[in-house]
């Protein structure tokens, strides 16, 4: 039973940081093409944000895997 749920929390955490990469990707090129002169600052703080965004799904494996093992 620990493992669907651990399995639960790493997939939703999986989606939730699909479905956010996808927004900020697609607002960074959104804002790239009504402003162009401000490709490089909009591109850092994107993958700012991505990484941000990334360690989410991450953590969650983490702390699936401790509530696994310790019991």
């Amino acid at each position: 039973m620990n493992m669907i749920a651990a399995a639960i929390a790493i997939g939703l955490s999986a989606l939730g940081a699909g479905i956010g990469n996808g927004l900020i990707v697609s607002k960074t090129v959104e804002g790239i093409s009504r402003q162009p002169e401000l490709k490089g600052a909009l591109q850092t703080t994107m993958f700012i944000g991505v990484g941000l965004v990334e360690a989410i799904p991450i953590i969650s494996v983490v702390f699936a895997l401790l509530f696994y093992f310790v019991k």
